[in-house]
């Protein structure tokens, strides 16, 4: 059985959605329009009013309803620490779970240069920018530990370098409470060469 036209477009828009497939999908737009179509309502309002009044922050591209961002316009963070990320999701795992208080720069994504992603759409202009301004003392690279990550986090590095700015990077390897009999190979190599003197 097909679909009509407008069901098999609402399907369609649902599928951009990270981690959902035909059959998620589906059983969405079903669920929407039969279960909870005041639901539908909702979603479709808050979407058109975060599509208007949602925007990148002039200074760290986070997501921001004004010029600047709640972190770039806090006087408590410290300005002299620039944590360099890959998207918004980092920003705020790292606020929920660290304790840290400098300010963000959110990349929207990694250098990608076999789909197309340089430089330039990583923002890493404005990024430069920031670093010449010479306020920035240390910037600290917690992008993925993915090849497109690391390769990011060394373009990233010699950018800071060539502004005499501190360059330092998360660390990687094995996490708390697990075990080394479980942790892959790449893993426990990369936690090796990472090491650090206790």
């Amino acid at each position: 059985m097909r679909h009509t036209p407008r069901l098999q477009q609402l399907i369609e828009a649902l599928r951009i959605l990270p981690g959902v497939g035909p059959k998620s999908a589906q059983r969405m737009a079903f669920h929407l329009l039969h279960q909870d179509p005041e639901g539908a309502r909702q979603i479709s309002t808050a979407v058109q009013d975060a599509l208007e009044h949602i925007r990148p922050c002039r200074q760290c591209r986070m997501f921001a309803e004004d010029e600047l961002c709640e972190y770039c316009a806090s006087p408590r963070r410290d300005s002299s620490l620039l944590c360099a990320v890959e998207g918004p999701a980092d920003v705020m795992a790292i606020e929920h779970a660290a304790g840290y208080n400098g300010m963000y720069f959110v990349l929207m994504g990694h250098l990608s240069p076999l789909d197309g992603v340089g430089p330039e759409a990583l923002g890493l202009s404005l990024l430069e920018e920031r670093l010449k301004e010479g306020e920035v003392k240390e910037l600290i690279v917690a992008t993925n530990s993915t090849v497109e990550g690391e390769a990011t986090a060394h373009y990233l590095a010699e950018l800071g370098r060539r502004y005499a700015v501190g360059v330092s990077r998360i660390a990687h390897g094995i996490p708390m409470g697990g075990e080394l009999e479980y942790v892959d190979s790449g893993t426990l190599a990369h936690a090796l060469s990472g090491r650090k003197t206790l």
